[in-house]
């Protein structure tokens, strides 16, 4: 399951926060199933031909799904079977490539994948048949470097030959036997509302009498025969057979692309399933059938002697746990596998740290160890889509491992997947959102899930500064050398982006940001400090050239102040004319302090008129600028304060107002003029 990345571009621009955010923190994709795999593709816009109506007609589909069929069957101990079986028109060249290999997830340690049938049929007549040894078994790509887990692998098969107008039809079966939460069981199935499935039929069979529900949410719990199934979209039959424990429920659905299914959730990371099943009564018994994670007598033992190693003169629990944090975090490597791709299963303390890697599960669980040898109250919790609580229990919904540790004064979560994220910081799109603890509340006469939100606040205050040093030359070309510090969400993205790029190709990443930051030209030289390092600040440096960037054949040359423009939060749009809702409070983010200052030194010879500077305050926010010229240096800086996380709603005009003043001083330049006798004169 992928969640999008949602960050505020105050202080950057949105482009540079979503290509960052695509490479840097993006989600880890989940195992997929063999239905996920099909990779559903984008339409295509189709050419406009002459005489034909204004009103185009729907582009085809580089790939049209004409069949897709899919089987589910569940045992009682918790086996199951699904089949999938796909017949696919290829329409042009890129429907050719979206279908030239299939790939199916799997762990054969209690999966099993088999592909018993791969068919095309040519439009230009004949048939071919995908011979075996075009199938192949690999590790998964995550997993090539950790012998512990390849287990963890991929099933693709090569489909050569395929041309546009040609049909594939496919058969894939997926097995699993002794699942390491057996007997329990659960599936989510979506229907296709993109029209890239022309028709669909799925069929679930599931063993006792189910307790059905078509509503959300499933309130309570369950003590039927059978399992939990919630259905969105209405079934077109079902069926009961055999008696007492042999008793099987079968439901089916067909369904055309014509008809409306209901539309998704608006929120992307609310499950918009429309078929689910789950074994587990409530979240308490999933929690209790997770697990809480507890170190035994040789852990301990290994735990102290590691404890010892890294932290001989260090004083104080918090001193020790962030020593134990860097350990975790930075000597430790990232298997980036999904939640649940291992089955649950965690190796011991010993284990994982002697080999030199870990999935966030295992680091999670080492972080908790520490801190709670420590006498630290600890809980590894997962977060979860939104309105996880109020749904189904299943851990299809578990999403990204966290440690929430509370030292009896402050609460404060840690997320040692990254690497690179700073001691007691985790991304802006986890804070406040609800996680599922390990660790089940204590009502004294009863035990229950423990939900809770995440925290909000940051270790440090949130800044950002950048600094221009900058030289316009007679022939019109500039040199710029950029610098920038920062604490904060866009701390991490650089860290994470950098970390993530080979030091070679660091410059590509400068040429990122400098675009983003509306610095055209080419980069030249880049430096960056460790990305480990994160006691400190987070710096970049690069140095930039721009030819032709004034173009003195014209008597007066504006330019803008050479500084990155401030990304505001947009204002809510107007409401409708008449009755509306009350409006929804403008989020403004984490509090956050921005300075930008420019130094540019101009050809001798040139004269130069500054804008007037501009200075508003609010009480959510304060933004103030300075222009001046002395001699042949022009200088500039501005300053933004954000102090509150959002404001009403009720306030949009006020907001408005002082978007539009921070937007009309940006939107100022300085003009130059050069000497008549130097305008004139060839260099």
């Amino acid at each position: 399951m992928e969640l999008p990345v949602k960050i505020s571009s105050r202080g950057f621009s949105a482009a540079l926060c979503a290509v960052f955010a695509v490479f840097a923190l993006g989600w880890p994709r989940a195992s997929a199933s063999a239905q996920e795999s099909l990779q559903k593709p984008t339409a295509e816009q189709a050419p406009k031909g002459p005489g034909k109506a204004e009103k185009p007609e729907k582009p085809a589909n580089p790939a049209q799904i004409e069949l897709l069929e899919t089987k589910v069957r569940f045992e009682t101990n918790g086996d199951s079977r699904k089949e999938i079986h796909a017949l696919v028109k290829i329409n042009n060249e890129l429907g050719v490539r979206q279908f030239a290999q299939l790939n199916f997830d799997f762990n054969r340690s209690f999966e099993a994948v088999e592909i018993p049938l791969v068919h095309i049929t040519h439009a230009s007549g004949g048939t071919a048949d995908i011979l075996p040894s075009a199938i192949t078994d690999q590790p998964n790509p995550a997993v090539v470097n950790a012998p512990a887990y390849q287990d963890v692998r991929v099933k693709s098969v090569r489909i050569l030959g395929l041309e546009p107008g040609d049909t594939l039809e496919y058969r894939v079966v997926k097995t699993v036997s002794h699942h390491p939460l057996a007997p329990d069981f659960w599936l989510d199935h979506t229907f296709d509302r993109s029209g890239v499935v022309s028709q669909e039929a799925f069929d679930l069979d599931l063993p006792g009498s189910p307790n059905s529900t078509g509503t959300m949410p499933f309130q309570g719990t369950w003590n039927g025969p059978g399992p939990v199934v919630y259905v969105s979209v209405p079934y077109t039959s079902f069926e009961r057979s055999g008696e007492g424990k042999s008793v099987r429920s079968v439901y089916h659905w067909k369904i055309d692309s014509s008809p409306k299914l209901p539309a998704a959730p608006e929120d992307e990371q609310v499950v918009a399933a429309d078929v689910i099943v789950s074994t587990f009564s409530s979240w308490g018994a999933l929690v209790q059938r997770l697990g809480t994670p507890l170190p035994t007598q040789d852990d301990h033992h290994e735990l102290q002697t590691r404890l010892h190693a890294i932290t001989p003169n260090v004083n104080g629990r918090e001193a020790a746990l962030r020593a134990a944090y860097d350990l975790v975090s930075q000597k430790l490597i990232t298997v980036d596998l999904p939640v649940g791709a291992t089955g649950f299963r965690l190796r011991s303390v010993k284990d994982t740290l002697d080999s030199g890697y870990a999935t966030p599960e295992e680091k999670c669980l080492l972080l908790a160890s520490f801190a709670r040898f420590k006498k630290m109250d600890a809980q590894i919790v997962y977060l979860a889509v939104s309105q996880a609580e109020e749904q189904i229990a299943r851990p299809s919904v578990l999403q990204r491992p966290l440690v929430v540790l509370s030292d009896g004064k402050k609460r404060f979560a840690l997320d040692p997947s990254l690497e690179v994220a700073p001691y007691a910081f985790i991304p802006s799109r986890f804070r406040e959102r609800h996680a599922l603890s390990l660790t089940l509340y204590n009502g004294g006469d009863f035990m229950a899930a423990n939900w809770m939100p995440l925290p909000n606040g940051l270790p440090f205050a949130a800044f950002q500064r950048v600094s221009i040093t900058a030289s316009l030359e007679a022939d019109g070309s500039l040199t710029s050398k950029v610098s920038y510090v920062m604490r904060g969400d866009h701390e991490l993205l650089l860290r994470v982006a950098f970390h993530q790029t080979p030091k070679e190709k660091w410059k590509e990443v400068a040429q990122l940001l400098a675009l983003s930051d509306g610095f055209r030209g080419r980069v030249t030289e880049t430096t960056a400090s460790d990305p480990y390092e994160t006691h400190d600040p987070f710096t970049v440096e690069y140095e930039i050239t721009q030819p032709k960037f004034a173009d003195w054949s014209k008597k007066t040359v504006r330019i803008p102040a050479l500084l990155p423009q401030l990304g505001l939060p947009d204002p809510p749009p107007r409401p409708a004319s008449g009755s509306a809702p009350a409006p929804a409070p403008i989020e403004l983010g984490t509090p956050l302090e921005v300075e930008t200052r420019m130094t540019l030194q101009l050809p001798q010879g040139t004269n130069a008129s500054a804008p007037t500077g501009t200075s508003v305050e609010r009480d959510y926010a304060t933004y103030s600028s300075q222009y001046s010229v002395n001699g042949s240096t022009i200088t500039a800086s501005r300053h933004i304060k954000f102090v509150l996380r959002q404001i009403a709603g009720a306030r949009a005009a006020d907001y408005n107002a002082f978007l539009h003043a921070v937007r009309s001083d940006e939107a100022q330049d300085f003009t130059l003029e050069r000497d008549a006798a130097v305008h004139t004169s060839k260099p």
